[in-house]
C-alpha cells in the first residue's frame, strides 16, 4: 500500500513538471499541485463542514488568480458547498460569505468526513432599518463610538469577534452596534446592499448628511480623467467610510495610514465615490 502511494505521487510530480515544461499549466497552477500532493489525499463531498486550519483566502474563482473577498481565519467553520477541481472547495462561511479557498489540509480540514451532507448555511436575512425616536443622537452616538477607536490597527479580513484591529467594514459594523443602533452585514457590499434596500440611495456628496455610509469602487488614479467613462453602477464595492459633515470621512483602510483616522475627502476619494445613504431613520 505504502509502495502503490509513493509510486502515485512521483507519477503526480512527473505529471506536473512535464505539463509546466511544455507550459500546459502556468506557474500558478504547478504551485497548487504542488501544495496540493503535500496534503493528505482526503476527497471532501458537498454538504460536509469544514474547519478552517489557517488563516486564507476566499477568493471569486477557483483560480489563484482571482480576485480576493476576503480572508477566512483559523478556527472558523465554513460549509462545503461544491468540490470545484482538486484544489479548491466552493465553500460557505458562517456570516454567508461565498466563494472558494485552497482545498489544501493546511488550510482547510473536514470535521464530519462520512456523514450526512450539512444543509448549506442560510443567506443572511438583512436587519430591518431602525427607526429611532432620536436620530440626530443615535448618528452622534455612532461617531462619538467610531472616534474612541482612532489608531486601532487596519487588517484585512479582520475578525469580527474582537476590536483589536478593523478592516474598513468591519470598524462601521461595530460601531453602529457599539452605538446599540443595528448590527449590518459583515463586508461592504452586503452593507451596500443593505442601504439599498432600506433607505435612499444618495449619488451626490452634496446630497450626503452627517452619520451617512459612502461606499467606493477601486483606486485607478488621483486624476478625474482615470475614472472617465466608468460605469459606477456596476462598479464593485471596495470600500466603506462614514460621513462626519464638511467633507470629512472616519474610515480605515491600510496598514500604512495607521489605522482608524479622520481624512478629508480628497480629489482621489470623490473620484471613487459609488453612493451613499442613511442607516438611521
Amino acid at each position: 500500500m505504502i509502495k502503490s502511494h509513493k509510486q502515485l505521487t512521483s507519477t503526480l510530480w512527473v505529471s506536473a513538471a512535464l505539463a509546466l515544461t511544455l507550459g500546459v499549466v502556468s506557474p500558478q497552477q504547478a504551485s497548487a499541485q504542488s501544495e496540493s500532493l503535500h496534503s493528505s489525499m482526503v476527497v471532501a463531498s458537498a454538504g460536509q463542514s469544514a474547519k478552517i486550519e489557517s488563516s486564507v483566502r476566499l477568493r471569486t474563482a477557483p483560480s489563484v488568480n482571482s480576485n480576493v473577498l476576503k480572508y477566512l481565519q483559523k478556527g472558523e467553520i465554513v460549509s462545503i458547498l461544491e468540490v470545484t477541481n482538486s484544489y479548491f472547495y466552493k465553500v460557505q462561511s458562517a456570516s454567508g460569505d461565498v466563494g472558494y479557498v485552497s482545498s489544501g489540509s493546511q488550510y482547510i480540514s473536514l470535521t464530519s468526513a462520512g456523514s450526512k451532507p450539512a444543509k448549506p448555511a442560510p443567506t443572511p436575512t438583512p436587519t430591518p432599518a431602525p427607526v429611532v425616536p432620536n436620530p440626530s443622537n443615535a448618528v452622534e452616538r455612532v461617531i462619538s463610538a467610531g472616534m474612541g477607536y482612532l489608531g486601532t490597527p487596519y487588517e484585512f479580513g479582520s475578525s469580527r469577534n474582537n476590536t483589536n484591529t478593523f478592516d474598513c467594514s468591519d470598524f462601521i459594523r461595530q460601531i453602529f452596534m457599539d452605538a446599540g443602533v443595528v448590527k449590518l452585514p459583515a463586508d461592504s457590499r452586503q452593507q451596500g446592499d443593505w442601504v439599498k434596500q432600506n433607505s435612499t440611495v444618495v449619488k451626490d456628496i452634496s446630497g450626503l448628511k452627517r452619520g451617512d455610509l459612502m461606499f467606493f469602487m477601486s483606486y485607478r488614479g488621483n486624476s478625474a480623467s482615470a475614472y472617465a467613462g466608468v460605469n459606477k453602477s456596476t462598479e464593485r464595492i471596495t470600500h466603506v467610510a462614514i460621513y462626519l459633515g464638511d467633507n470629512k470621512v472616519l474610515h480605515t483602510y491600510s496598514v500604512a495610514s495607521g489605522g482608524v483616522r479622520v481624512d478629508n475627502l480628497s480629489a482621489s476619494w470623490m473620484n471613487r465615490f459609488l453612493y451613499g445613504g442613511s442607516v438611521i431613520r
